[in-house]
């Protein structure tokens, strides 16, 4: 998986190339970092499914669940006519311990909502008292669910 460092929208990578997280604690909506301006030339995924792809660098305490919200604004705080494009609600903090990973489907139709910026919105169901992400949009995401049998032998 190939991270942009113009489409990081939570958190960051150093110049050595660690990533860094964004917390998200408390109780109230938390805005990404970043956002990313459509205007600007690049190539976020034309013609593909883009995904907002959310990494979680420390486990998720206090809180019930998380709400992963993808959103486009007039304006680059993501504050002015902001519009969801893609979400999964409910997250249960069971599912948000360090190294999870959570991927949002964006809606095909970003510029027809006639907005500049798109970044993401993290929404907390309870008080959360620690718990941190990197958020970036792209055209894939890895999937930590494959899980297959075990008790065979491979020759």
């Amino acid at each position: 998986m190939y991270a942009d460092a113009n489409l990081i929208v939570s958190g960051g990578v150093t110049a050595a190339g660690a990533v860094t997280f964004q917390t998200v604690t408390g109780s109230s909506a938390v805005l990404s970092t970043n956002s990313v301006d459509l205007l600007q030339q690049r190539d976020i995924g034309a013609g593909q499914d883009v995904f907002l792809r959310v990494e979680v660098g420390t486990a998720f305490t206090g809180l019930t669940a998380l709400d992963v919200e993808a959103i486009t604004a007039d304006d680059a705080a993501l504050t002015t006519n902001v519009a969801t494009i893609g979400a999964i609600k409910g997250v249960p903090v069971a599912n948000l311990g360090a190294g999870a990973r959570v991927a949002v489907d964006l809606s095909p139709l970003i510029a027809s909502k006639g907005r500049r910026y798109i970044g993401a919105r993290f929404t907390p169901t309870g008080t959360g008292t620690a718990g941190t992400i990197f958020a970036d949009f792209g055209i894939d995401y890895q999937d930590n669910g494959k899980l297959y049998p075990g008790g065979f032998t491979v020759i």
